[in-house]
């Protein structure tokens, strides 16, 4: 097979892994040194860096040949897909190729099980190794992990890459069971704890050896099984809080041709997916609990409203909030203000008190906040408006943006 037409296969079935972001690459260069490439220079999308910057990626899959059959899977045992095989020779020359003609940023590479977890692996691990040492090749390295490699192997994977990833792929034991029969959620976890050990002890030794500077990460797909919003979530919090994990991944399942009969035959609406989301974001960043944004008791994320506001409509006990008193927290949970705009209103209010003008100077989502707000000049009634109410008026329905408009009004 040419190389071209592996390339055409292989980064196709790679499209489904969504875990590929190079956030949290330490800055390199080859600035007087030897060897090519760099971790912080433009590129033409794909990817972001730290400083918001969109980036490439080689993004593909050494194989997409798979022992496993995993059920949501295009590239499982028993689906009837194209397949190819990169040698490892093959990977190495793309990528180096790609980046000398400015295509790429970096490489993420991923691959179906093949003979074996421990072959695999070695043949991930062997092409970040020849970039690192015989090319010299200083961009940006995410490897996927093979959860039943053998724990040297990852480790030496963790030497040349700069991120890797172990995927969980469905948030309970039940539906890995279930939908990937060959997987076992005890040994991804293992693998994910691995992994944190060897960066705990880089922590505490900064002169022990380099391992995966960008951390770990993982993905979960959504609506392949019948997990709800609430247990993704807590599924995710768990994982942030056990394997300190840089991020957690959602990518909304696609079905596919001759798909079995254990998924579902329609994909979940992509809102949901860009909910979980915004509702990650909050997790991570904001200091909220999976139990706060859904009930123990179940259920999915509101879709016509992102989840910080429906927290807020939720409890509205809290509100309006007097800017000028609250702690730095609470600021950051009113509705239309972000992280960076509450540092700015804490700052401010240093100064002199915060009027409502100052806020739509911040570029305050103004329509969004002013139910939940006190400041110096403005004091809305307290549940002036019912809650139902506020979200009616609100929420926006989602619409399927068209490539073309001009076309379908014709």
């Amino acid at each position: 097979m040419e190389l071209t037409d592996k390339l055409e296969i292989l980064a196709d079935a790679a499209k489904y892994d969504a875990s590929c972001a190079s956030s949290g690459a330490p800055k390199r260069d080859s600035i007087g040194k030897g060897g090519f490439g760099a971790t912080t220079g433009m590129g033409i999308c794909h990817s972001y860096t730290p400083d918001g910057r969109c980036v490439s990626l080689l993004k593909i899959l050494l194989t997409n040949y798979c022992l496993y059959d995993c059920q949501y899977c295009v590239n499982r045992r028993t689906s009837n897909v194209p397949r190819a095989r990169f040698a490892v020779a093959e990977v190495v020359r793309l990528t180096t190729d790609f980046y000398l003609r400015n295509y790429i940023d970096g490489l993420f590479l991923s691959s179906g099980i093949i003979q074996s977890a421990d072959y695999t692996m070695e043949q991930l691990v062997q092409v970040a190794r020849e970039l690192r040492e015989v090319h010299q090749f200083r961009g940006y390295i995410h490897l996927k992990t093979i959860p039943d490699a053998d724990p040297a192997l990852i480790e030496a994977a963790g030497r040349y890459a700069d991120r890797l990833s172990v995927n969980i792929e469905l948030p309970t034991q039940d539906s890995v069971q279930k939908l990937a029969p060959e997987k076992s959620v005890h040994t991804i976890k293992l693998a994910m704890g691995s992994i944190r050990r060897k960066l705990d002890e880089k922590a505490e030794e900064p002169k022990s050896p380099r391992f995966a500077p960008a951390g770990q990460s993982t993905q979960m797909i959504v609506g392949a099984d019948a997990s709800d919003d609430q247990q993704i979530l807590s599924t995710a919090e768990t994982l942030y809080g056990s394997y300190k994990l840089k991020r957690v991944y959602y990518s909304a399942f696609s079905p596919i041709p001759q798909s079995p009969k254990s998924v579902p035959l329609a994909p979940p609406p992509m809102m949901r997916e860009h909910r979980l989301y915004q509702a990650d974001f909050l997790l991570r960043s904001y200091g909220f609990q999976a139990q706060e944004l859904l009930p123990a008791s179940g259920g999915n994320l509101a879709l016509d409203i992102d989840p910080k506001l429906a927290w807020a409509l939720a409890h509205r006990e809290h509100f309006p909030l007097d800017l000028n008193r609250a702690e730095p927290h609470m600021i950051a949970r009113v509705p239309g203000i972000g992280l960076r705009n509450a540092q700015r209103i804490v700052d401010l209010r240093r100064l002199r008190q915060v009027r409502y003008a100052d806020l739509s100077r911040l570029r305050c989502s103004m329509k969004k906040i002013a139910p939940f707000i006190i400041t110096a000049d403005y004091f809305p009634a307290r549940d002036a408006s019912p809650s139902e109410h506020l979200r009616r008026s609100m929420a926006e329905a989602p619409q399927q943006m068209n490539l073309w408009p001009e076309l379908q009004a014709a």
